[in-house]
């Protein structure tokens, strides 16, 4: 399954947000995009922290031999 990739074009995207309007209704899709938008930035936000952390601790390891 190497070099299968899973394309969501712009119909794809469409289908999408009309399933979400019908199951969420428009008035709880913007909240929702919302809080998917500060989960994803607090993800990113940690994940760079982590990395940080990843490259200090293996430069003291460098510097220590």
């Amino acid at each position: 399954m190497e070099g299968v990739y899973m394309q969501v074009g712009i119909p794809g995207l469409i289908l999408i947000v009309l399933i979400l309007l019908i199951i969420f209704g428009p008035k709880k899709l913007p909240e929702l995009g919302q809080a998917l938008g500060k989960t994803l930035k607090e993800f990113k936000n940690s994940t760079k922290e982590l990395t940080e952390d990843d490259q200090k601790s293996s430069k003291k390891t460098i510097d220590h031999q």
